[in-house]
């Protein structure tokens, strides 16, 4: 170990911790101050679409380690389509020396090796990863040891005394892992593993990924990143994007983003930072992430719930960015069903898996977004139709996945007494289901109390596979009826040995394997079963199922499944993912220190301290839908049938 290594760990055990690793990041530092002059600036393109440039200066005042900055000034948020690389472009006139600068306690040596080991994205390097892990680990050990010599050797102090060091563990890392633009927070990186060499895209910021992030600062009162991080990839939204010729449509959000650092145009002396997102063009699969869209609408919602500033949902930007997202997700295409259609690999299992069509992850999400968008919407001339459709489709989704997506030991029996190729408007079998298609593994997997939502229905097939987030989430919106959310819960009780065993959360239940998983997945040497989307353990879903619990008034099941994730997740050095049936070993390629690994064990902390905090994202069953269902139940399908009723006059 180095001596400023060694000094390092003296200041950390005897107290003197550095403000960057204390849990207070956001407190004001004197100690060592830099001023940049910032320049957000937009291209003036020619033709109306395009909006006249606009100049934005503000000044920062910036920390060296973890350069930490307070924005003084305002930013440019305008909804504007601009290439790459130009849209927010931020001149930082860094000074070049800093020189008489006097810390007051001594550690002015420790700041220059800190800006020595850490860039400015706020992203650790190796050599400086390892030794933070490792003063880290010291820490907790000198903590537990203090402990027990005050409390005597009681295991539960010194149980009690580990979960806190963990709970420190997990926010240090959380916020040393803070992307940082233009001097303010924007976001966190997906992981920050000092073991691997090969970074690919896991130093970016990725929509889903901050989502746990984000609700962990909000519900420690941390507004600021959050705000950033709407408004920023809000501006990315309307960005030109094409990929072989082609641009999807107006409203795509992008699955991450990177913060990079480019010469300025004309003065190769001058830099400047630039926000540069992948919407998938990049991405293994090249899958446009029809999902992110979705969560940044649910975030909107709670970063307004929980910071009670609602002048960000209202602004005009963000209306039109709500509008957008939704006229992509509801606009007419050909299929018969209200649930949306989409390709594999598009959500949280981005690579094959057999779900594409209509996932339930997907329509989960779907949900959710379309409840927090009537939630936040302003009324206004142009949004009356776009309310109309967003209420139909509520009824419509709701009514298909309760009605058809659902599963118990009563509906598998049905199913198993299905008729097949019935041609008429009141068949039973309305998707042509053979009852063939119920696996061996499901008739003795389904506990008699309890059920689930199938992963995926399209005709002639049902995919039985247990998928956690759509389940999940379908009791945190309000999808799920309240019988069906309970059942949901005793399901997880019930089979806790093959969802949870060492490690919550399986992804999806079971594996699939041999000819099938050659068939589904392509040979897919990453996904082999048991591991990574086939069947992984996944801690990130830990506060998925705490919002669950807490909605519907059963914390136990929550408290009992973190339990279990402390023993293991920061000896294990936070895992992106676990391998083997029983969770039993870390992945074979899960980085480690993955950001939503520890941000979802913070969420889960966080809940179960302050149960009602969990409202910020859940939504109650609509009574509307709820009367809507009588209606659509008792209604004969043949009486909507022929010609739609228009004003509308033709000539011939």
């Amino acid at each position: 170990m180095s001596m400023g290594t060694m000094e390092t760990v003296r200041h950390v055990l005897s107290g003197a911790v550095p403000q960057f690793l204390s849990s207070d990041l956001f407190s004001s530092n004197s100690d060592l101050v830099l001023y940049s002059r910032c320049h957000i600036k937009s291209v003036e393109r020619r033709g109306p679409r395009y909006l006249p440039s606009l100049k934005c200066s503000s000044m920062s005042g910036c920390r060296i380690g973890s350069y930490r900055c307070k924005r003084l000034g305002g930013g440019l948020y305008r909804d504007t389509a601009i290439d790459r690389l130009k849209l927010l472009s931020c001149k930082c006139q860094q000074a070049e020396s800093v020189g008489g600068v006097d810390t007051g306690e001594g550690n002015s040596e420790w700041f220059v090796d800190s800006a020595n080991k850490f860039n400015l994205n706020g992203s650790i390097n190796s050599q400086n990863n390892l030794e933070f892990e490792h003063v880290a680990q010291l820490k907790r050990e000198n903590e537990v040891s203090m402990s027990n010599d005050k409390a005597g050797t009681g295991t539960s102090t010194f149980a009690a005394a580990s979960v806190d060091s963990v709970e420190e563990e997990a926010w240090d890392l959380l916020r040393a892992s803070m992307v940082y633009y233009c001097g303010s927070p924007v976001g966190t990186i997906a992981a920050n593993d000092p073991t691997c060499s090969n970074v690919l895209n896991y130093d970016q910021v990725f929509i889903r990924d901050f989502i746990p992030s984000g609700i962990a600062f909000l519900l420690k009162g941390e507004y600021e990143i959050v705000r950033n991080f709407i408004l920023h990839t809000l501006q990315l939204q309307s960005w030109e994007k094409t990929m072989d010729c082609h641009s999807p449509g107006q409203g795509l959000m992008p699955a991450s983003f990177k913060v990079r650092t480019v010469p300025l145009d004309g003065d190769d002396s001058a830099t400047e930072e630039v926000l540069d997102p992948d919407f998938g063009e990049a991405a293994t699969g090249r899958v446009a992430p029809v999902d992110s869209g979705l969560w940044w609408i649910i975030l909107l919602r709670a970063y307004g719930k929980c910071s009670g500033d609602l002048s960000v949902q209202e602004r005009v930007d963000v209306q039109n960015g709500i509008k957008m997202i939704l006229r992509l997700c509801l606009a007419d295409g050909f299929d018969m069903f209200p649930t949306l259609l989409v390709t594999d690999g598009s959500c949280m299992i981005d690579r094959r898996m057999g779900i594409h069509g209509h996932p339930l992850e997907i329509q989960s999400l779907f949900y959710s977004a379309l409840l927090c968008a009537r939630e936040m919407l302003t009324l206004e001339n142009g949004s009356a139709d776009l309310l109309r459709a967003l209420n139909n489709r509520l009824v419509a989704l709701s009514f298909h996945i309760r009605e058809y997506y659902w599963i118990d030991m009563r509906k598998l029996n049905e199913i198993y007494r299905y008729k097949t190729e019935e041609y008429s408007y009141d068949a039973v079998n309305k998707f042509n289901i053979y009852p063939d298609q119920i696996s061996p593994w499901l008739v003795e997997w389904m506990p008699n109390k309890g059920g689930y939502l199938i992963g995926n229905l399209q005709p002639a097939h049902m995919d039985f596979r247990f998928f956690s987030l759509g389940n999940l989430w379908a009791v945190v919106s309000g999808l799920a009826t309240t019988a069906q959310s309970h059942a949901i819960l005793d399901l997880i009780e019930a089979k806790w040995a093959d969802l949870v065993a060492e490690m919550p959360f399986k992804i999806c239940y079971p594996a699939v394997e041999g000819q099938e998983w050659q068939i589904i997945t392509g040979r897919d040497p990453k996904n082999t079963p048991w591991s990574y989307h086939n069947s992984g353990s996944w801690p990130t879903l830990l506060w998925q199922v705490t919002v669950a619990c807490m909605k519907m008034n059963r914390p136990e099941i929550a408290a009992k499944a973190v339990s279990v994730a402390e023993k293991r997740l920061s000896r294990d050095k936070w895992p992106e993912y676990y391998d083997t049936k029983k969770a039993r070993f870390i992945g074979k390629q899960s980085r480690l220190f993955q950001t939503w690994s520890i941000a979802g064990y913070l969420v889960a902390k966080l809940l179960l301290v302050d149960p009602s905090a969990a409202k910020i994202l859940t939504t109650e069953e609509d009574s509307e839908i709820v009367n809507a269902f009588s209606c659509m139940i008792t209604s004969n399908p043949r009486r909507k049938r022929g010609p739609k009723s228009s004003k509308k006059t033709y000539i011939v």
